[in-house]
């Protein structure tokens, strides 16, 4: 697996140079939307996966690559195939990171901010974005799938204590599903929610990319209308997200092991294969070659076509 892939383009980063510092897919949730797929490794417990210092060397030499290349980078980005707050040497892999010289961000389930030195650590970013599906009980279990040692008050509180002690930019974003938390209730508890922690940006998003359970569908257009509505009722600083990234993928001279580094926590939509294809001066030839190689899958999703990474994991689901 690749520690660092991208740079990729970010809607909210601009060009984002990722980092993958938990290994395919340890988190405290398990999200019925998940592009990464069904969390087979239940965890709350912070463990040691990756050294700060392997993560620092993989991070510096892309980004000399990429210097060396003529490429941009707006944010390195701590995004893995897992929670990256699981991560107990996170801190410390962000301190690293930052003498190069480049913002740093963390996407954050927040589930674990509980934990002051979780909070700690996260205050080493430049930017962090911290999710808010629901602040129902019911419907947080519904579409977040949280480990059954998690209790949403204690989550909520933490995601309070960050907020009032982080300098850097908190940013929140809220992933709407049809006939799950779409409905006006739990929006508008969800925004009064979001309203008390003062975000620069409240984030409504939808699943753009393939989920991990086939019957998650995007709300109805009358549904985003009501939810915009809504959070613009409390906030002054709500906006959609609600189309693709784009197909602006950066290619450096190995296209297998790129493109397989991105589909692992990014899929990819044909058009931006062909794109990152012609960039490479490859052709289709690659991509039958990893699906007959089983390292690479096409999912259908929402009228398009995606191509995610295919991780042979035969292990049963396990709560840590």
């Amino acid at each position: 697996m690749s520690i660092v892939f991208g740079p990729i383009p970010s809607r909210r980063l601009g060009r984002s140079l990722g980092v993958n510092n938990i290994p395919p897919k340890v988190c405290s949730y398990s999200c019925t939307y998940c592009q990464v797929g069904i969390t087979d490794s239940m965890s709350i417990r912070r463990n040691e996966y990756y050294q700060p210092d392997i993560i620092f060397e993989a991070v510096s030499e892309k980004v000399n690559q990429l210097t060396k290349a003529g490429e941009k980078i707006d944010y390195i980005t701590f995004v893995p195939d897992g929670e990256p707050t699981l991560d107990i040497n996170l801190g410390k892999s962000i301190f690293l990171v930052k003498s190069l010289g480049i913002k740093t961000a963390v996407i954050t389930n927040a589930s674990i901010l509980w934990m002051r030195e979780v909070r700690d650590e996260l205050q080493l970013a430049d930017w962090v974005s911290v999710k808010v599906d629901s602040v129902h009980q019911n419907i947080w279990h519904k579409i977040n799938r949280p480990h059954g040692k998690l209790d949403l008050e204690k989550v909520l509180d933490g995601i309070e204590k960050f907020s009032s002690e982080y300098n850097g930019t908190l940013v929140t974003e809220t992933m709407l599903v049809r006939h799950v938390n779409d409905n006006l209730a739990s929006l508008d508890k969800t925004a009064m929610f979001i309203q008390k922690i003062k975000p620069s940006k409240s984030y409504i998003l939808v699943p753009t990319r393939p989920p991990a359970e086939k019957d998650v569908e995007i709300p109805s257009e009358n549904s985003l209308n009501i939810a915009y509505h809504t959070f613009n009722s409390y906030l002054n600083n709500p906006e959609f997200l609600i189309s693709g990234e784009g197909v602006d993928f950066t290619y450096l001279g190995e296209v297998e092991s790129e493109l397989l580094s991105i589909v692992s926590v990014h899929p990819m939509a044909e058009e931006a294969v062909n794109e990152f294809l012609g960039k490479a001066d490859s052709d289709w030839s690659v991509i039958e070659k990893l699906i007959k190689e089983n390292k690479l899958k096409t999912v259908d999703y929402s009228g398009r076509k995606y191509f995610i990474r295919s991780f042979s994991k035969d292990h049963e689901q396990v709560n840590l």
